[in-house]
């Protein structure tokens, strides 16, 4: 991992990243899945606390891309607060109740997925 933003990717990237971090997520990480798999460029993998942080946190991401004209095609999971999957085509965004992330373990499943960083995200890990 890099600490420059990877200049193929989509600039509006970073929006995705900085809702994300709006609402004191945990272990943000983002994944490069272009060469892996059709259903997405990127996936944005985040915790929260307790299925209400997870809700909370599914809830700001949707009302700041908003802002910025960017609506999700779908959303699940967002009542039981345990998984969120929030999907806006080429950026699939997932919110985890920790345990639930540790027993699902997606950076395991993708490993072979390059992890890459946007603007958002190198400020925010020099702060941490």
């Amino acid at each position: 991992m890099t600490n420059k933003p990877d200049p193929s990717l989509d600039p509006s990237l970073d929006l995705y990243v900085q809702a994300a971090l709006g609402k004191k997520t945990i272990g943000l990480v983002v994944l490069d899945v272009r060469e892996l798999t059709s259903i997405a460029d990127v996936f944005i993998i985040c915790s929260g606390r307790s299925n209400r942080q997870v809700s909370a946190i599914a809830e700001y991401i949707q009302v700041d891309l908003k802002k910025h004209g960017i609506k999700p095609l779908s959303v699940e999971g967002k009542k039981e607060g345990h998984w969120v999957l929030i999907d806006y085509g080429h950026v699939i965004i997932h919110i985890f109740y920790e345990p639930v992330r540790n027993f699902y373990d997606l950076e395991g499943l993708w490993i072979d997925a390059k992890k890459i960083q946007t603007e958002s995200l190198i400020k925010h890990m020099a702060t941490i």
